[in-house]
Formats: structure tokens, C-alpha cells, sequence
């Protein structure tokens, strides 16, 4: 019986815009920052600030290291929130239709710009809170992993108690859910600005 169900942040709740990140980054002079930027993983100082091995004011530091010019902490965070668009009201009420049938969970790669922006300006409004959506988030800047790793899922199942054969993951990296399958979960890979309708409805059934 499915009792969990774990989502991803990025591509699958919140609508992504890699490119105008690129550009922001390159209007700032970080002309290769696309080597740097992925759609599923980061590398480098982007990686560093999202498995917390670097804090946001030394990213800002690395950044202006990399470019070589003098820029404000303002215009770096203004560029790397590029990346974030909005989540569609309609995943907002799947969310909290779903915590009323299963456990509900969240298993992002993330850092510690994105994500408080993203709870203040997407979770944190019509008069909800991030707990409303989630029994408990699992950020990756904050427990120093991240996905594709199977550390990160398997500290998951096991800090919740969860069978991982009762676990739904449902992300957009290949990689994730490569590795979540191997571990026995039960997986949904998404597409870029999909909406869930038939994935809801048999969730919300119980048909899956």
C-alpha cells in the first residue's frame, strides 16, 4: 500500500528558467556559467552552496572570484533567483489534497537562496504555511547531500521510519529516480511543466 509520497522541488513544483539564469549570471561577466549551471545538478561554487559546504556570503566571495569584477551580494542573489519562475496554483492544491491521504514529503537539491525566497513568495500566501503542504522538507544545503547520492534517500526512510516499497518519489532527474528505484521505491518521472492531472487523479484514488 502506498502511505508516502516525496516530491521534488525544482521541475516538478516549481516552473524552472535555466536560460535567463545563464543570461542574468553573463550579463553580470560570468560568460561560461553554463558549465557550471545544470537543469538537474550543479557543479563547483553552485554545488558547494547546495550540499552547505559553503555559506551564502562565501558564494557571493566565489562568485566574484570567478567573474573578477566588482559586483553587489544583490545583483548575484537578483541573478541566481533567475532560475526559479512560479509553482501553478493548481500543484499548491494537489499538495494539500494529497497530505490529507498520505504522508507528504519534500526531498529537494537546494541552497539558501532559493528556498527561503521560494517558501516566502509560493508557500508562505493565501494564508498557508510551508506545514501545510509538508509533513517535513529534507533540503539538501541543510543535511550536507544530495541527490542522485542513495544517501539522501536512505536518511530519509530511515529518520521517518518509511518503507521505501510504500514511498512514491516523484522527481524530473533520471538520475534520482535511477537511484531511487534501486532502493525500492516506487518512482514518477516528471516532464517539464506537466501538470499531474491523470498522475492526481490516481494518486487521490489510490489506483497507482
Amino acid at each position: 500500500m502506498l502511505k508516502n509520497i516525496v516530491f521534488d522541488m525544482g521541475g516538478v513544483l516549481i516552473d524552472l528558467n535555466r536560460n535567463a539564469c545563464i543570461e542574468a549570471f553573463r550579463q553580470l561577466g560570468f560568460l561560461d556559467v553554463d558549465k557550471y549551471i545544470g537543469e538537474f545538478v550543479q557543479s563547483d561554487v553552485f554545488l558547494k552552496l547546495e550540499e552547505g559546504k559553503i555559506s551564502e556570503n562565501e558564494f557571493y566571495a566565489e562568485i566574484k572570484k570567478i567573474i573578477g569584477c566588482s559586483i553587489s551580494n544583490e545583483d548575484i542573489r537578483t541573478a541566481w533567483l533567475c532560475f526559479l519562475l512560479s509553482i501553478p496554483n493548481e500543484k499548491l492544491e494537489l499538495l494539500l489534497l494529497l497530505k490529507k491521504q498520505y504522508n507528504v514529503y519534500l526531498l529537494s537539491n537546494t541552497n539558501p537562496i532559493h528556498f527561503p525566497y521560494i517558501v516566502e513568495t509560493q508557500f508562505c500566501k493565501n494564508g498557508h504555511a510551508l506545514s501545510d503542504y509538508f509533513d517535513k522538507c529534507f533540503l539538501s544545503y541543510q543535511l550536507n547531500m544530495s541527490k542522485p547520492r542513495a544517501e539522501i534517500f536512505t536518511y530519509l526512510l530511515q529518520s521517518e521510519n518509511l518503507l521505501s516499497e510504500e514511498t512514491f518519489l516523484i522527481d524530473d532527474g533520471k538520475a534520482n529516480i535511477e537511484m531511487a528505484k534501486s532502493l525500492g521505491f516506487r518512482t514518477y518521472l516528471a516532464k517539464p511543466f506537466e501538470s499531474f492531472d491523470t498522475l492526481k487523479q490516481q494518486l487521490l484514488e489510490k489506483t497507482l
